[in-house]
């Protein structure tokens, strides 16, 4: 059955969460919600949290800091660190499938964008938005348009140190033959023209409330 569905405009959290332990929380603004399917952006300047060490990848650590953001989620240890999003206005679709969403990044310098399926969890709705968790592996296009896996390596991590046991591993595989029929197809969004969507200019920035990183049960 539907769930009460979010008015668009406003903000929801996007939130991943392992062993009620949250991992990264990211404000957005909803385009669309019907209970069921759910439509969210979030755009460059957005303020939340992320791995402490997945930012220092991003920010001059390189290779080592990202690993060891891998090593960190996968034993359930890790630091949250304060990340302002840039260079994309990213939109996603949850709700297509219940073992993956579906983004669309458009840089905002004018440069060609990119499509993304993201493997993650079955979401559950909260009061202020949307729990999952991520499990790394990503199909994605590139420039041409073809589809490729991406984060192969880490995913086989995660699930080499216990993260992902083997019925879970069972249905991400059985979710991975559908999203690549999905991609090949240009089923639902993929068959739309994203690159010229832009942000209402009267939207401000999503701001994360109070409580953002506090699970509860």
């Amino acid at each position: 059955m539907p769930s009460a569905a979010f008015e668009p405009g406003s903000t929801v959290v996007r939130r991943d969460v392992r062993d009620g332990k949250v991992w990264t929380a990211a404000p957005h603004r909803v385009l669309a919600d019907d209970g069921t399917q759910l439509v969210l952006v979030t755009w460059p300047g957005a303020a939340g949290y992320a791995l402490a060490n997945w930012i220092r990848s991003l920010t001059g650590g390189g290779e080592r800091a990202r690993r060891q953001a891998v090593t960190e989620l996968a034993d359930g240890e890790w630091e949250l660190g304060r990340w302002i999003w840039r260079d994309t206005i990213v939109v996603t679709w949850i709700g297509l499938d219940p073992d993956f969403s579906l983004q669309h990044y458009q840089p905002i310098d004018g440069s060609p964008g990119h499509w993304k399926i993201n493997f993650e969890r079955p979401v559950t709705r909260t009061s202020t938005g949307i729990d999952t968790c991520d499990l790394l592996l990503d199909l994605i296009t590139d420039p041409a348009g073809t589809w490729r896996w991406k984060d192969e390596a880490e995913y086989d991590e995660i699930r080499s140190r216990g993260l992902i046991p083997d019925t879970e591993h069972e249905r991400v595989q059985a979710a991975r033959r559908r999203a690549l029929a999905f991609a090949e197809a240009g089923r639902g969004p993929l068959g739309e023209d994203w690159t010229s969507w832009r942000v209402p200019a009267d939207w401000p920035l999503p701001i994360l409330p109070d409580g953002a990183l506090t699970t509860h049960g």
